[in-house]
């Protein structure tokens, strides 16, 4: 008698779902949410409108941040037994500050499947609108909950392009604290992207705060910190210590030569001297 294989694993979709106009999801997606015995939703609430909006019938379950190892287990045994599982977020693309990296971190430890179903995210679609100095970007989520550690993270990253998430509520303040430590920056701002009310302002942080003060914000909010003005000095002298280092001068005679040429900052010539050992 053959004994019975265990089955399959199933796979695991990671879906994108609009972040305001229910038009921006793919047909992929549609087809896979109508196609899977499971969608683990961050908020049942919000998925369901969509659903039937489409005409998708499939069971939902809630998956939160809450809620995440908490039913790890239960998600990850029904994919073990061969089903399929989507996972989706209130808006947007999962795992992108939102619920799902504990998820999808087990199936990888459990040999399953993680299959990405692209689609729009707040992020790619303002950075795909705001003009930059250059194409690099550094997002980093949701701003630090204090005003210490919001101004240690501009303050560290002020020679990037700068993407975050910031609560309506605290932007106002945000803005200030860029003002005081970047005075000359340029910030954009996106509002309710995709939405009927949609805003995308990019000016010096002095304007925006003048024109926020004047109208008040509200909604969904991505911004990015243009890199510093002086970035573009930076890149250029990390360069010029490069090729000296790649030629055999030592890091005195690179100060020397740099700081004639340019009058360039001892110890900013030294932090990238020794950076590139």
């Amino acid at each position: 008698i053959m004994a019975n294989k265990p089955p399959q694993n199933g796979k695991i979709f990671v879906v994108a779902t609009p972040i305001g106009n229910t038009l921006d999801i793919t047909f992929r997606a549609i087809e896979i949410l109508k196609s899977v015995d499971l969608i683990a939703a961050e908020d049942t609430r919000t998925t369901k409108p969509l659903l039937e909006k489409y005409q998708i019938s499939t069971e939902l379950t809630s998956y939160h941040k809450f809620s995440e190892i908490e039913k790890l287990d239960y998600l990850i045994n029904i994919v073990k037994s061969g089903k399929n599982l989507a996972l989706v977020s209130d808006a947007g693309t999962p795992l992108i500050s939102d619920p799902g990296n504990i998820l999808v971190d087990a199936a990888i430890k459990n040999n399953i499947k993680v299959v990405p179903i692209g689609g729009i995210s707040a992020v790619t679609t303002f950075l795909s609108s705001v003009s930059r100095q250059d194409e690099d970007f550094k997002f980093v989520g949701f701003l630090p909950k204090t005003r210490n550690k919001i101004e240690k993270l501009i303050s560290e990253n002020k020679f990037e392009n700068l993407v975050f998430y910031e609560s309506p509520l605290r932007i106002k303040e945000t803005l200030e604290i860029i003002k005081n430590l970047i005075p000359a920056s340029l910030v954009s701002i996106g509002r309710e992207l995709t939405k009927k009310f949609e805003e995308i302002k990019t000016a010096p942080v002095l304007d925006l705060i003048e024109y926020y003060n004047k109208n008040p914000m509200k909604g969904e909010i991505v911004c990015m910190l243009h890199k510093s003005p002086k970035a573009a000095d930076f890149d250029m002298l990390k360069e010029a210590v490069l090729k000296l280092k790649n030629e055999g001068f030592s890091l005195r005679d690179c100060t020397k030569i740099l700081q004639i040429l340019s009058d360039a900052n001892k110890n900013t010539v030294k932090e990238i001297f020794l950076s590139y050992d």
